[in-house]
């Protein structure tokens, strides 16, 4: 079973290399532990074989909708456990449970994992020298970080220490620095120490002239945050954690003999819950009763004063047929009724007809991040209440990539955190951000209300805010070169730390809610304590799994180039080998890629769920195309997609990948989730022109001043 790293148990990394920015993840090698390796090793070191997904016997076929492909319940139908809530925290808890041979749940509120703040954060894997001495943030995070290498090696989502710097340019952030090297020591952070001018430029040729100094730490990281939730997910699943989706968990109840009794809504678009409720042979059969009646009318009219058995049968089928049919009637339209409508980041909306489940389990673990407020309060645990803090980011062309080796943060601001970062993603990409914005506010009475002002603050405010912020860390960036904007939602709560704990009154119901920033670094370790905590509540959770997998294959294989890739513009199958079929140019992502990623074990039904785990479609088109021709194959649906707004010389990677999900899952290919727009993009249109681009080179003039509502100056 893992465990936390001692204080003792550190990495050797007290003098870490300057980044190497022409590597980027993918392109002719990969980050694996941390480390860079060559393409030649990747076979060995990341692409990795007899991982955890080939437990399927290698016939895996796309799992059923809104579920993995089997159940954990016991043979009485109950679980040990059940996690609420499929972001990083849950799906590592999960991954955790999944060592033990304990019956486990992963209930997810949004049609999949990673879909709420996990999936709209920066993705660093923080070293936690700026937490509080003695907070819940501070005894996670450092041990949460130290486990990172390992798990990388074991889970390949890629994982880069390229290390962070807070820089100073005054002597009042020198001072700062040094707060910050003694808050490091007494959290147990090691390897820290504080740069002078001449050696920041050597690290980071593209600061700010005006830096004179900045706090390093080797041991901080980069992953992409999805990919490594999605990892963890994959694998606790595949070592026989159950996961259902587009479960919004709306009611607990405390049982008298111990346990607890969810109550959890099962949503699905409208088109699928009509599909799937089971009205189809309804109407089949009212009209195989209606002719059969019919039948025995005419019958009974022409054998009037004669023998009439055989209207006698006839009447007898009808009403037996029309008993029947209002029996499937009334069985479908009670699976899949009313609505519900689910918000699980910002500016996503999801919602369709709903049927109830009721789930049973000894023990529950609260992972709802902005919902664990409601969700606690299902069990009488009102200590807490969230305060959704809004952060926003703009993510530029992998052409600006090259100008932040490490992850670069201003001197903190006292209250509102780490402040507007600039740093290149795992893939190339150079992202900027976030604001902080808290969108509700105290009232008089106690309560808290949306804060209007903040949910109205214009674009371009926001846009501005953080390009402006940004030069002063990295000046000669082109903010021309924006390819996406998005948002996250994070869970701040009125405690000012982290809920993770027992929570009094509900024996069994243990707390991992509210978990902002750094969650990503601590959650290694929070799972294993939370593990530790069932199991001293007395939850079978001791007994190892001996066919515990802790290794999984990435889904995508690194490129050299377009070396050994085919595409076709005009004809996206006319490629007959799908590993060589590109169906994602920007990122080179082939149609084997997307096709493996069908066949894991999470339910896939929407391209942003390929789009997460391949990158087709995170490229710089960033954008819905003319629909590419429907695969010339066993698809239900033959007819591709309505043409949307889009570049038209753009290759068609989502109407490409559309095409592969009906094909793999067998679902009509107009059920297929796409991509929404604008979502949280603070862009007024998805293709960007010339005036676009001017507006954002304008925003960026760091003379400007901007103030945007409910954050800081």
């Amino acid at each position: 079973m893992g465990s936390m790293p001692s204080s003792s148990a550190v990495s050797d990394a007290s003098a870490a290399p300057a980044a190497d920015a022409r590597r980027v993840h993918g392109d002719r090698g990969a980050y694996v532990g941390g480390d860079w390796v060559e393409l030649e090793d990747c076979a060995e070191l990341f692409n990795i074989k007899n991982g955890s997904e080939s437990r399927c016997g290698g016939d895996c076929r796309a799992c059923p909708r809104s579920r993995s492909r089997h159940t954990s319940a016991k043979p009485d139908g109950t679980y040990d456990v059940v996690i609420i809530g499929a972001g990083c925290i849950g799906s590592a808890i999960a991954r955790e449970l999944s060592r033990t041979t304990a019956s486990v749940l992963l209930l997810e509120a949004a049609d999949d994992v990673t879909q709420g703040a996990t999936k709209g954060n920066s993705g660093i894997i923080h070293a936690g020298f700026d937490d509080k001495p003695g907070s819940v943030r501070a005894k996670y995070c450092w041990p949460g970080n130290q486990m990172f290498p390992q798990l990388d090696r074991e889970l390949h989502f890629g994982f880069q220490r390229n290390g962070s710097l807070v820089v100073a340019k005054s002597g009042a952030d020198v001072a700062v620095l040094k707060e910050l090297l003694d808050r490091g020591g007494k959290n147990g952070v090691r390897n820290l120490r504080i740069v002078e001018q001449a050696e920041l430029r050597r690290m980071e040729p593209a600061i700010d002239p005006a830096a004179i100094a900045a706090l390093f730490s080797p041991d901080a990281g980069t992953i992409t945050p999805y990919e490594y939730t999605i990892a963890l997910a994959e694998n606790a699943v595949d070592n026989g954690v159950e996961l259902r989706t587009r479960r919004k968990v709306v009611a607990i109840r405390v049982e008298e003999a111990g346990g607890f009794t969810i109550i959890a809504k099962h949503w699905e678009p409208k088109a699928v819950a009509a599909r799937l409720g089971g009205r189809s042979v309804a109407p089949s059969l009212l009209g195989a009763g209606a002719a059969v009646g019919a039948a025995a009318l005419l019958a009974q009219a022409a054998g009037e004063g004669k023998d009439s058995d055989m209207s006698g049968w006839a009447a007898a089928a009808a009403a037996l047929l029309f008993a029947v049919a209002l029996f499937a009637w009334r069985l479908g339209a009670s699976r899949f009724s009313g609505w519900l409508s689910y918000s699980p980041s910002p500016g996503t909306q999801m919602g369709g007809m709903v049927e109830s489940e009721q789930i049973r389990a000894r023990f529950v673990v609260n992972a709802a991040g902005t919902s664990s407020d409601a969700v606690a309060a299902m069990v009488g645990d009102h200590s807490f209440r969230i305060k959704p803090r809004m952060g926003e980011y703009i993510l530029l062309h992998k052409d600006e990539g090259p100008k932040a080796r490490h992850v670069l943060f201003p001197a903190p601001h006292p209250y509102f955190g780490k402040g507007c970062l600039v740093q290149s993603t795992l893939w190339g990409n150079l992202i900027l951000g976030p604001t902080a914005r808290d969108t509700v506010k105290l009232q008089p009475d106690g309560s808290l209300a949306a804060d209007e002002a903040v949910l109205a603050e214009p674009s371009d405010n926001i846009l501005g805010w953080i390009l402006s912020k940004s030069r002063g860390l990295v000046p000669t960036f082109d903010a021309g070169a924006v390819i996406h904007t998005f948002a996250g939602a994070r869970a701040k709560n009125t405690t000012g730390d982290w809920v993770i704990g027992p929570v009094a009154g509900a024996p069994g119901f243990v707390n991992a809610a509210s978990i902002d920033s750094p969650g990503i670094a601590a959650s290694p370790a929070i799972a294993v304590d939370v593990v530790r905590m069932l199991r001293e509540a007395g939850a079978p959770v001791a007994q190892p799994d001996p066919l515990f997998n802790p290794n999984r294959a990435p889904l995508i294989t690194p490129k050299d180039g377009f070396k050994n890739l085919k595409m076709s513009k005009t004809e996206p199958w006319k490629v007959k080998d799908p590993a060589q079929n590109v169906v994602c140019k920007c990122e080179r992502v082939t149609e084997a890629e997307v096709v493996a990623a069908c066949r894991r074990s999470l339910p896939i039904d929407s391209t942003q769920a390929i789009r997460k785990r391949t990158r087709a479609g995170m490229g710089h088109c960033q954008v819905r195309t003319r629909s590419a021709p429907a695969c010339p194959c066993t698809c239900p649906s033959s007819n591709p997609p309505n043409p949307r707004q889009g570049d038209p010389d753009n290759y068609g990677c989502e109407a490409r990948v559309a095409a592969i999900i009906a094909r793999e899952t067998g679902c009509p290919q107009a059920e297929v989730g796409r991509r929404p727009f604008p979502a949280s993009s603070l862009m007024r249109q998805r293709i960007f022109d010339e005036r676009d681009r001017e507006r954002l080179r304008t925003l960026s003039d760091p003379n400007r001043e901007f103030v945007l509502h409910g954050a800081a100056a």
